[in-house]
């Protein structure tokens, strides 16, 4: 089964939508800011990202968001330039990036 709901931000979830992240990502820009509950999970996202030319930055998140998670989140996003978010986790990571 897939799913894909679009409000202000894009949800894409079911199987292979991993191996689409290269065009879906191009659809936003080249720099994105990666926020994740897992560096060593995200790695193939960041490969699938590497070969799509997108480069990124990653913003682990190890707890529910609050304001000072989310405020350094929105630095890090500044200081990488970055033009869109990809937010893959748990919840912790998503509401995040949503934030």
């Amino acid at each position: 089964m897939n799913f894909e709901f679009a409000t202000a931000t894009r949800i894409a979830l079911g199987a292979g939508k991993l191996n689409e992240i290269g065009g879906i990502a191009a659809e936003y820009g080249a720099r994105a800011l990666v926020v994740t509950s897992s560096v060593g999970r995200a790695q193939p996202l960041l490969d699938r990202l590497d070969a799509a030319k997108i480069s990124y930055s990653v913003f682990e998140v190890i707890s529910e968001p609050d304001i000072t998670l989310v405020s350094a989140g929105v630095r890090q996003y500044h200081k990488a330039d970055a033009q869109f978010v990809i937010g893959m986790g748990g919840g912790s990571a998503i509401d995040a990036g949503k934030a």
